[in-house]
């Protein structure tokens, strides 16, 4: 498909996006302002097969409300549904911001994150069949990597630019999480498999930060955080459970969450901005951690 339908699309999306709801006529007016039109108007019927290629290519539906005749981007489907729709729009406005910008790319600093380009498709195919998968996978815990896992994927989640699949490994019958960037030789295979009923992604991380997850009951863990830290903490909150107590010099922060690999790292990358009041075995955690470090330097 030719570039520049694709970005009439993304076009397209990101304007509606950022109306919210907007009629045929300030569309076209929105239209005619932009460099994309060329100079000429957007006609209805172009708009309905635009309208189409969205949804085809983005699986994002725009839809009409007949008592306003204004357009808006159907965000139904339940809360985990909006998310993915929110965050897919977001990703292709920031494609078309992107490509609009290659006059300028040599001021355009982007992190360099391992690709899951490559993967992410198939695995995308077998949770949509419900189908297992094979790979081979390397563990930065093993200097070989290991071959032939088959895999039974229950959901896919990212996590700091990383894309992971959770799943049933088969032949250890445990819920495995794999790196998709850590993946190769990956196969779909013949072979179906049945969802369990009692699997919820949702569910399965509610209690947690980050990818890792364990059987360990949620804690209640309080921050004490500096001012300034705070201000990020609110933009970004660590977790849903996360609660605020704001005081002249510092804010109380309380979450309900499992202590975790991830948590106890991301903590501590704050360093001297946050201090762990409760409970007492993250706060041991983390000073055994800060002493071993220290220890280094001596």
């Amino acid at each position: 498909m030719a570039r520049n339908l694709i970005n009439r699309y993304v076009w397209l999306v990101d304007t509606i996006s950022r109306y919210g709801r907007i009629t045929l006529k300030d569309l076209n007016a929105a239209w005619l302002r932009s460099e994309i039109s060329e100079g000429k108007p957007l006609a209805r019927r172009t708009f309905f097969h635009y309208r189409d290629g969205v949804e085809e290519m983005f699986d994002i539906n725009i839809q009409c409300d007949k008592s306003t005749f204004e357009y808006y981007i159907d965000d139904s489907g339940g809360e985990d549904n909006a998310r993915l729709l929110s965050w897919l729009v977001d990703s292709v406005s920031m494609s078309g911001t992107l490509s609009n910008a290659r006059d300028i790319s040599s001021r355009i600093m982007l992190e360099n994150v391992p690709s899951a380009r490559e993967h992410l498709p198939v695995v995308i195919d077998a949770l949509k069949q419900n189908r297992r998968i094979r790979f081979s996978y390397k563990s930065y815990t093993r200097a070989l990597p290991t071959d032939g896992i088959v895999l039974e994927p229950y959901f896919v989640k990212i996590f700091k630019q990383l894309w992971y699949v959770i799943g049933l490994n088969v032949k250890d019958n445990l819920i495995k999480t794999y790196s998709l960037d850590r993946m190769s030789n990956l196969n779909m295979l013949q072979d179906s498999f049945v969802m369990p009923n009692d699997i919820n992604p949702s569910e399965f991380f509610k209690d947690c930060f980050g990818i890792i997850t364990n059987q360990n009951s949620a804690k209640r863990i309080v921050l004490r955080v500096e001012p300034t830290q705070a201000k990020y903490f609110r933009a970004l909150p660590l977790h849903s459970s996360q609660q605020e107590e704001v005081h002249d010099q510092y804010s109380i922060f309380t979450y309900k969450m499992r202590i975790t690999y991830d948590l106890k790292e991301e903590l501590m990358s704050h360093g001297a901005t946050i201090e762990v009041l409760e409970p007492q075995e993250l706060k041991t955690l983390i000073r055994t951690e800060l002493q071993q470090a220290l220890n280094n330097y001596q």
